[in-house]
């Protein structure tokens, strides 16, 4: 891993084991729009900064958080230029919260739909399954 005091002169490559990225989800966040182009070397290498660091970590948690990419964008100030407010950021973060609390109620209604559907299912090698008739709808 490498310390972020080196990380004021790093290649696509460095960069990626930096921040435990993929280097086609680098080029992929560059060719959005999330992550800037870096300056290139006079040899026309890449160079990344310790700001192309830090930036790609902040979207890597928040990926990791669920937030969209437009959020993302958002949360970034991409979206017009201008750093967002606190009232933004938590406004952009509840209607998030909101999506996640919809998801897992969903994720339980599905669980439990799956539970009493393998319940009913014996395991046994006959030709009738408990399991492909709800599938079905039967």
């Amino acid at each position: 891993m490498i310390d972020h005091e080196s990380e004021s002169s790093l290649t696509r490559g460095d960069l990626a084991r930096a921040t435990g990225c993929n280097i086609e989800t680098i080029r992929y966040y560059e060719k959005t729009g999330l992550l800037p182009d870096p300056p290139r070397s006079a040899a026309g290498y890449r160079i990344y900064s310790a700001a192309h660091a830090t930036r790609l970590r902040f979207i890597l948690r928040a990926r990791e958080l669920g937030f969209s990419m437009e959020d993302i964008r958002g949360l970034m100030g991409l979206n017009d230029g201008a750093a967002p407010t606190c009232a933004e950021v938590k406004e952009r973060t509840e209607r998030h919260l909101a999506d996640v609390r919809a998801k897992i109620s969903d994720l339980r209604r599905i669980e439990s739909v799956l539970a009493a559907t393998a319940s009913r299912c014996s395991g046994a090698e006959v030709p009738n399954c408990p399991v492909l008739d709800a599938i079905s709808g039967n």
